[in-house]
């Protein structure tokens, strides 16, 4: 993506992304077929949004939903300035781990001593973006695409190291084993320029397979 380009971010360039995927790969178009077009939702960018992903990292969606509304409740409002009025262990007691709420009070800092402007974002090309994201303490790759994707609404990221999307990949190419980075990169890129929205089709295959019994852990 070039700097600039916004054609390909939000929701109707989502819908336009499915249309074009399902034309070019049947298994793409299968999901929709069966389960129809996923719901398209986004965070908030910026520090709260920010925050929401770093809470998100590593727990059920369920749970992610819990602590995100414990974290609201007890700050009231999610800015850099609420959370620095706390600590670490202050934070705790909302559902924060110790990590995360460092992680939390890092980027706060950050943002408040102007070292970090998630605002300059949104004029970065993904590559780019992405590389100011990883330099932040507590953000790896996964949390750096998941925010480039639902905050920044860019339709074309792959999240590395999301489970669920590989299995789902595993699922739709009939793969003998789970594709590692190497694999889902090769197969995303005949899914280029829209490679955003696969994920959000194959997240759809995997709620939808799992909610009707699937063992994904057998097909590993």
């Amino acid at each position: 993506m070039r700097k600039g380009n916004t054609n390909s971010h939000g929701e109707q360039a989502f819908r336009r992304g499915v249309q074009e995927l399902c034309e070019r790969h049947a298994p793409l178009a299968g999901i929709v077929a069966r389960h129809g077009i996923p719901e398209y939702w986004h965070r908030e960018p910026g520090f709260a949004g920010m925050l929401n992903i770093i809470i998100s990292q590593q727990v059920s969606n369920q749970a992610a939903r819990s602590i995100n509304e414990r974290v609201r409740t007890f700050l009231g409002e999610i800015t850099p300035d609420t959370v620095l009025q706390h600590d670490v262990e202050a934070l705790r007691t909302a559902g924060l781990t110790r990590q995360k709420a460092g992680y939390c009070l890092g980027i706060a800092e950050q943002i408040r001593s102007g070292t970090l402007d998630l605002d300059a974002l949104e004029s970065l090309p993904d590559e780019d973006a992405r590389a100011v994201l990883m330099n932040i303490r507590g953000v790896g790759r996964w949390t750096a695409d998941i925010y480039l994707m639902f905050a920044l609404q860019r339709n074309d990221i792959w999240p590395l190291g999301d489970l669920a999307l590989a299995r789902a990949m595993q699922d739709i190419e009939q793969l003998p084993v789970t594709p590692d980075a190497t694999a889902q990169n090769r197969i995303a890129q005949s899914w280029q320029p829209w490679r955003g929205c696969a994920a959000r089709l194959l997240w759809r295959h995997y709620v939808e397979e799992t909610a009707q019994g699937r063992n994904w852990q057998a097909s590993a």
